[in-house]
């Protein structure tokens, strides 16, 4: 008999420096249990999330990605939350134009003293994942073997379109364009 395979996801989160991150050790330390699915690359700002390094993760076989800031009014660096949420929301729209469900990108906020917060939303995280199923991209073997005709050109397209400079200034200037007046 053959037992069946469990599908555990990658995911990758982003955590600022300032909060999210010590969120994460408190959830460690306080022993909260969550998922080991987590890998963690602590970040001096949510606002400093490049999203080609999202639109690469994704492209290496990731199953999902968390961006974890501060609270927004309580950022480190007064604005860093807000610029994540526009970068995210156009990654959002870039991975549907790739053919990957937006919903395998969620950014959020978590405080220092939210250690439970945390460690529920890796958990809600991890369970909204393994009912998308895996992302079959390279990298992951998980993923069944060979990626969907064409992500991986897609993600790459995706990447492009990231790393133009008309995009990024406009990505980066949408606040002081259209949100403060």
């Amino acid at each position: 008999m053959t037992e069946a395979v469990v599908f555990e996801p990658k995911i990758l989160g982003f955590l600022c420096n300032w909060c999210s991150y010590a969120g994460a050790d408190l959830a460690g330390v306080s022993r909260f249990q969550y998922p080991p699915t987590i890998r963690v690359i602590r970040v001096m700002c949510s606002g400093r999330v490049d999203p080609v390094f999202v639109l690469r993760a994704f492209s290496r076989g990731v199953d999902g990605v968390m961006v974890l800031g501060c609270h927004p009014g309580d950022c480190h660096y007064a604005t860093g939350n807000y610029y994540a949420e526009n970068r995210v929301k156009v990654l959002k729209q870039l991975l549907d134009l790739a053919g990957v469900n937006a919903d395998r990108l969620v950014l959020d906020w978590v405080s220092a003293a939210e250690g439970q917060r945390f460690a529920g939303l890796v958990s809600d995280f991890t369970e909204r994942i393994r009912a998308l199923g895996p992302l079959a991209a390279a990298g992951n073997p998980q993923g069944g073997g060979s990626p969907p005709e064409g992500l991986q050109e897609r993600l790459a397209a995706a990447r492009r379109v990231g790393e133009s400079e008309k995009v990024r200034w406009l990505v980066g200037r949408k606040r002081e364009m259209f949100d403060t007046g």
